[in-house]
């Protein structure tokens, strides 16, 4: 699992590679990821926006952006967590992805927050040490 803490707001990621739904004859590879966003702050805050970078074994680069998350725009209190799970496929046995999500305040103050870069690991990448 990956973690990072952004101004009391912990996101954890469990990515998981989909053997049943991938098909590496055809380049095609498919990975869940699981989000845990924890409100370890005072005050309430609402997911508005995710900015998503995804980066596959050839060094292409995808930039993903839009409101919410799988169509959710979630408000946690404090104490509170908030739980999803999305997917992402790549042409390439693995990859990496990084991002960031947009928050609000009740008073209105927007701030990002981290989400950690995680792995995107198959058993279809041949790695090669030199």
């Amino acid at each position: 699992m990956y973690s990072q803490t952004t101004r009391q707001i912990t996101i954890n990621v469990n990515p998981t590679f989909l053997e049943d739904e991938s098909s590496p004859e055809e380049r095609r590879f498919i990975w869940a990821y699981t989000i845990r966003i924890e409100n370890s702050g005072a005050e309430t805050v609402q997911l508005l926006n995710r900015a998503w970078q995804i980066t596959d074994a050839n060094g292409k680069i995808e930039k993903v952006s839009g409101p919410g998350v799988v169509g959710e725009q979630p408000v946690l209190s404090p104490g509170e967590s908030y739980e999803y799970t999305s997917g992402c496929p790549l042409a390439t046995p693995s990859g990496i992805m990084v991002g960031s999500y947009e928050m609000e305040t009740e008073g209105g103050e927007r701030f990002d927050v981290a989400v950690p870069a995680f792995s995107l690991d198959s058993p279809h990448d041949t790695r090669q040490l030199h």
